[in-house]
């Protein structure tokens, strides 16, 4: 919005400054700071107004140390991030571009489909929440939106170079591999080749509904304890906004020969807003919480990441990127087909871990929150450092 205003201030009526916020970074920044000031100062507010209407997390006793002192901490406190990334998005970012419509309808779709499962638990006292079937169908709309838009929308392009430094951009499935010489992948190439090239886009959007469902999961299975989910995303949406930022700058992806996609550097605005949201609501759920994300946040955090990641045609670094959604996700996976396996086997259910997910294992070995939630940012934060390096390293 400010961006439109601030154009027109500069040229049309010559106003010095105004030129400014034609500047990705500075509007970066700005987004940044506001997102931060809103999730800091309004999450206070929110925090009272859901203290008020006793809008307070059912725990389920799981003989974890400290867990039952959480009983009544206010939850759906995804809200505070939404807003936070939404109003600062609206504010400092081309809200014409199509890649910003697709974030914001991303977390507005899943923040609805996880508002709904809190409302479910809070207000009809439903443990259960959402039926499970009922996220899924959620989840797999939002991937048929972005698979189907990253294929037919004709402003969706890739910018190859050529030797003689002439560029054309055109529409392509390419996407990156990290850590190989060619560093670009053709999802025609999943084609048999008795199925027609125009019908790629299912193969693409089915392998787009995967990826929103595997990490929006992962991301609501990491909400487990104070901070955690919050903190992971920072660490991921730094990474991306960079990722972001030098895949939408013409000289720095050719310099780095990083696949150029025409107007993706205006999701490093997204970005920053992102990062601010989530250190934002940080300031209240770090341990310990004084609120915690809900669904709400949860889902709508792994989605957005998972948007992202698509949009720039970074979603094969998400195993890297997003190591700790994963390692939870496969944690819970491989504790329930064992369990189950040895069970048919030798009539008792055993387990690899003490409980599941992996947060949960170390919680029951003693460990202190806070030193299980430091020690998992300390490695999301080499994970996004290895993705980074995959821009040169091949």
């Amino acid at each position: 919005m400010f961006y439109y205003l601030f154009e027109y201030l500069d040229k049309t009526l010559n106003i010095p400054g105004a030129g400014v916020f034609q500047y990705i970074t500075f509007r970066a920044v700005a987004a940044v700071i506001t997102s931060l000031g809103i999730a800091a100062i309004w999450g206070k507010s929110v925090i009272y107004r859901l203290q008020r209407l006793q809008i307070g997390e059912e725990i389920r006793d799981l003989g974890l140390e400290g867990q039952m002192a959480k009983k009544g901490t206010p939850t759906m406190g995804g809200f505070i991030i939404l807003l936070s990334l939404l109003i600062p998005t609206i504010l400092f970012s081309k809200i014409t571009n199509v890649y910003i419509v697709l974030l914001l309808t991303s977390a507005i779709w899943l923040g609805a489909v996880g508002f709904a499962d809190d409302y479910i638990k809070v207000f009809k006292k439903n443990k259960e929440g959402l039926s499970g079937k009922f996220k899924i169908i959620g989840q797999v709309g939002l991937g048929i939106i972005v698979g189907l838009t990253m294929y037919f929308n004709q402003h969706i392009k890739v910018r190859e170079f050529a030797a003689d430094g002439t560029f054309v951009d055109h529409k392509s499935l390419l996407t990156t591999v990290p850590f190989m010489k060619g560093n670009s992948f053709d999802y025609n190439m999943l084609l048999p080749s008795f199925i027609p090239d125009q019908y790629v886009w299912v193969v693409y959007v089915l392998v787009v509904i995967f990826i929103i469902t595997a990490v929006s999961n992962g991301a609501n299975i990491t909400d487990g304890i104070d901070g955690l989910a919050a903190g992971t995303s920072v660490i991921i949406g730094i990474a991306l906004a960079i990722l972001a930022y030098v895949s939408g700058n013409k000289v720095i992806s050719q310099y780095l020969n990083v696949m150029f996609i025409p107007n993706s550097g205006e999701l490093a605005v997204f970005c920053a807003a992102f990062v601010g949201a989530c250190i934002g609501f940080l300031w209240y759920n770090a341990y310990p919480a004084q609120v915690f994300m809900g669904d709400t946040g949860s889902l709508m955090l792994g989605g957005v990441i998972a948007t992202l990641a698509i949009v720039i045609r970074k979603e094969m670094l998400i195993p890297i990127l997003c190591g700790i959604f994963l390692i939870e996700n496969l944690s819970v996976i491989m504790q329930v087909a064992y369990f189950k396996y040895t069970k048919r086997k030798y009539g008792e259910g055993r387990r690899i871990f003490l409980m599941s997910p992996l947060h949960h294992h170390f919680q029951k070995k003693n460990y202190h929150e806070a030193k299980i939630v430091t020690r998992f940012l300390i490695v999301g934060i080499i994970l996004a450092v290895i993705s980074l390096v995959t821009l040169k390293l091949r």
